[in-house]
């Protein structure tokens, strides 16, 4: 996936989140709604001063605003673990298992 559908995707998570539609989005930062659903289905980018105004919307960082790493296919994740654990030692592999058992049950 390219980019800027990338970032449209976060974007509209994010928004979500906040329980904001477009229209409501688009009022606070000052942009019409029609952009904001470009920006979100990948057709356009926008500018820094937008993405410093969206950042303090959500209360995160401008980095934050193209994190998308949590959504990698279930896939993905178990083979970038698998190259993990390969690379670890025992004693990190151990704790590992005990940090994701405690967060399973």
């Amino acid at each position: 996936m390219d980019s800027l559908k990338l970032f449209g995707k976060r974007l509209k998570e994010l928004r979500k989140i906040h329980k904001l539609t477009q229209e409501q989005l688009a009022e606070i930062i000052g942009l019409d709604p029609k952009q904001i659903c470009r920006i979100e289905n990948g057709a356009c980018f926008t500018t820094f001063e937008t993405l410093q105004k969206i950042a303090k919307i959500f209360n995160v960082k401008i980095y934050d605003l193209f994190y998308s790493e949590h959504k990698k296919s279930k896939d993905a994740l178990i083979k970038e673990m698998n190259e993990i654990f390969e690379r670890a030692s025992d004693e990190k592999v151990e704790l590992i298992y005990k940090l994701v058992k405690a967060a399973i049950y």
